[in-house]
């Protein structure tokens, strides 16, 4: 509130009250065609303002506004023949100037046309007509954007008194985003079951740009290798589902399964690999903790996202991370109602959360999450909470909320988190409630924050998250937008499927993380072989008490004296598993292979990230030359964008279009004759011209200068595809009076990455 001023003869003068219009007399707005329209489509809509009693005065304006999340085309007003070209006109010929900024209204709505009258006005009745995607003078028009919404909405804002004081509409004219048609087909299965004991698998087909899609009424055949009791051989989605779950299966003996789907014409649509144990403690569960609803940035309700998560996604665990400073304490309980409404023990569990939000220099984001619900929220600040009551509980720093969470004894779990604003570890940590880092989501991924807690002394696990707002958590697309990477996924190994299981693992640091997508579900097993007394919580947090151990998994902390350990590595996956890198904290230890690295494949990557802030894009569009020998055939590796391919313009070319944000993309060459091939890249960062039989067993990297690493990789490979099984062993030397954090980072043949949390050894 602002203080009154003091008025002559010592009264005093106090800020009038804001007394918004009558929003029955702003006018009203349509958009035609109001019929579905297409995810990712091409079309032409023409939106019409029409004047309510104010009209809108010289100097007025009107606002058309989209959400964040969307990525349709940018509007334009320059090249009728572009995309995104848009026309403004007043019936009235009032003289209207137009501007298109994409943070150029109060979030959620940022992407933003701004239309000023500049000379002239609008009385009641007189209208504005809006043509987004004109293409009259030869645009293509207007590309929708890439996913799906119910109510995908025309955010009309009006100021009309030419106050810059603008309201929106009461009644927003919105058309429906629909699913395209099938483009591929996915299996859903848990990673590991008990022999004999009953699951579930789950179909869905996915469109272009993957949403699930209700377009799928093609008959399949689904195998199995052993077969499971109970599958069925012929199954369909049907026409207007998203998916299928088929409950009962059985796998009738230990060992593992490959399951299968084929359309009608024997072709392979997709294949998934399942692990069998006769009784095993602890199985693989999966979790994406980290993304948001149509209430604060994202999209879709939030009833909407948890079933997403189950049902589409196929997840067993999710959360919920709104912005901290745009929850409203009636969003906050209906968001607990939601999760204890949607948590099933043993079938699905959630987890009620926020994200602290705090600006990079106050310590940057945390995802906060609570074992039960009806905890308070401490947020960043009030920035969108018009509601004051409750700003004496605003943490301001990471500091700050690290304290009052401890200080009040809450029952809460952190991890730092990096997306638009990152986590600085070094203003704040708190080794009891701060458990991981997150080292990929939408994105990019960001090795760094792991390298900077390890810098640190820290004992922390790793996760993986998407971070979405498109709403399809677990399975979240970069699609058209400044996202670079899929959303990633984070799996926890779990004695039973509650959520009391998965906070205990969350603090025990049990768990991975992966890159996510079609093979993001590998199963990882990390293990140091060392007599030690493993303690029973981090030492930093004062006593701990220890038993004796001769293995050691995934998270542990322990004490030892020995001088050397054996770090052990066992990858399953659903495609070629094509190396494992193991590191002790810092140092990298070793690249293990899964073949020799003389094939007669070329494996060109790009990797690496501008920065650590939001527009961290590293553009690497490009093109490369070869000679001396004949391409067999190409594959482009985690190009998720269908707009940025790559392309055989000739014989012996490829050009591209593709960024990165920290994650890796780039392609396959199979070449007729490799020892005798040259190759000449060509990109904005990097051109280097290869020798392809100088190439041996290592990688050929060529790194460019930055804040970060960018680089760009050649490497060879086998002609087929590689084992989806892997195992490896090393012995390492322990350095003494530190930690010593041994984890393996894991690469698959598609592109697919996984990192373990580390095992602490704290060698004395």
């Amino acid at each position: 509130m602002t203080s009154p001023s003091p008025l002559p003869g010592g009264g005093e003068q106090c800020d009038p009250p804001v007394r918004p219009l009558d929003p029955a007399l702003l006018g009203h707005a349509r958009v035609t065609p109001a019929d579905p329209v297409e995810a990712g489509s091409w079309q032409s809509f023409t939106l019409t303002y029409t004047a309510g009693r104010y009209g809108i005065d010289d100097s007025g304006a009107l606002r058309l506004a989209f959400r964040f999340a969307s990525d349709q085309t940018p509007l334009q007003f320059a090249d009728p023949r572009a995309p995104g070209y848009t026309t403004v006109s007043a019936s009235n010929r009032a003289v209207l100037e137009c501007r298109y900024d994409r943070k150029g209204n109060v979030r959620p709505f940022d992407h933003t046309l701004a239309i000023k009258v500049v000379n002239g006005f609008l009385a009641e009745g007189d209208t504005i007509t809006v043509v987004l995607g004109d293409r009259a003078g030869g645009s293509p028009g207007l590309r929708v954007q890439t996913f799906v919404e119910e109510s995908f909405e025309f955010h009309v804002l009006v100021d009309p008194v030419a106050t810059f004081a603008f309201q929106s509409l009461p009644d927003q004219p919105a058309a429906a985003v629909v699913p395209g048609p099938p483009a591929r087909h996915l299996l859903g299965l848990p990673s590991m079951v008990a022999a004999g004991a009953p699951f579930a698998l789950t179909l869905k087909a996915e469109d272009a740009w993957g949403n699930p899609s209700d377009r799928s009424d093609e008959v399949l055949t689904l195998a199995a290798d052993p077969p499971l009791a109970g599958l069925p051989e012929k199954v369909a989605i049907g026409r207007g589902r998203t998916f299928r779950r088929l409950e009962g299966l059985r796998a009738p003996a230990p060992g593992t399964v490959e399951v299968t789907l084929a359309d009608a014409r024997g072709e392979l649509r997709a294949r998934q690999r399942l692990l069998v144990r006769e009784a095993p403690a602890l199985r693989p569960f999966w979790a994406d903790f980290h993304a948001q609803s149509e209430e604060t940035i994202g999209t879709g309700s939030v009833e909407r996202y948890f079933d997403f998560a189950r049902d589409e996604a196929f997840l067993d665990i999710a959360g919920h991370q709104g912005n901290d400073f745009q929850i409203t304490e009636a969003f906050w309980q209906r968001l607990n109602r939601v999760t204890a409404a949607r948590n099933r023990p043993g079938r699905f569990v959630t987890l009620p959360g926020y994200e602290w939000s705090g600006n990079t220099a106050l310590g940057g984001d945390r995802n906060v999450f609570f074992a039960t619900e009806g905890r308070p929220i401490r947020r960043s600040s009030h920035a969108l909470v018009p509601d004051r009551a409750d700003l004496a509980r605003d943490c301001t720093t990471a500091a700050e909320l690290f304290a009052a969470l401890e200080r009040e004894g809450e029952d809460a779990v952190l991890f730092a988190h990096c997306g638009g604003r990152y986590a600085d570890l070094g203003q704040g940590h708190h080794p009891r409630l701060e458990t991981a880092v997150e080292v990929h989501s939408s994105w990019g991924s960001f090795e760094w924050l792991l390298g900077d807690a390890l810098a640190r002394g820290l004992r922390v696990g790793v996760v993986c998250n998407s971070d979405g707002h498109k709403g399809r958590p677990g399975a979240e697309y970069p699609g058209a937008s400044q996202f670079g990477a899929l959303g990633g996924l984070t799996c926890l190994m779990l004695p039973e499927l509650t959520r009391e299981a998965v906070v205990a693992a969350l603090r025990a640091r049990r768990h991975y993380g992966t890159t996510g997508g079609p093979n993001g579900r590998p199963h990882l097993e990390v293990g140091v072989r060392v007599p030690a007394r493993r303690c029973d919580r981090d030492p930093a947090l004062g006593e701990v008490r220890t038993e004796a151990a001769e293995i050691l998994a995934m998270g542990d902390i322990a004490f030892t004296g020995a001088g050397t350990a054996v770090l052990e590595v066992r990858v399953t996956a659903s495609c070629g598993v094509e190396r494992i890198d193991l590191f002790n904290g810092l140092h990298h230890l070793a690249t293990e292979r899964n073949h020799d690295g003389t094939g007669p494949r070329l494996r060109v990557l790009m990797a690496g990230a501008a920065y650590r802030g939001r527009f961290r894009q590293v553009v690497w569009d490009g093109e490369a030359g070869l000679a001396g020998a004949r391409i067999l055939d190409t594959r482009a590796i985690n190009f998720f964008n269908p707009d940025r391919v790559l392309a055989r313009p000739a014989p012996d070319r490829l050009a591209w279009k593709v960024v990165t944000t920290g994650n890796f993309a780039g392609f396959d060459l199979r070449l007729d004759q490799p020892e005798a091939a040259r190759i000449a890249l060509a990109t904005p960062l990097l051109a280097a011209e290869v020798a392809v039989g100088e190439i041996g067993a290592g990688d050929r990297v060529l790194a460019a200068d930055g804040v970060l690493p960018r680089r760009l990789t050649l490497a060879r490979l086998p002609a087929g595809a590689l084992s989806p099984d892997m195992a490896t062993r090393r012995e390492v030397v322990l350095e003494r009076e530190r930690d010593n954090a041994l984890y393996a980072r894991v690469t698959l043949e598609d592109g697919t990455q996984a990192w373990s949390s580390p095992v602490y050894l704290l060698c004395r």
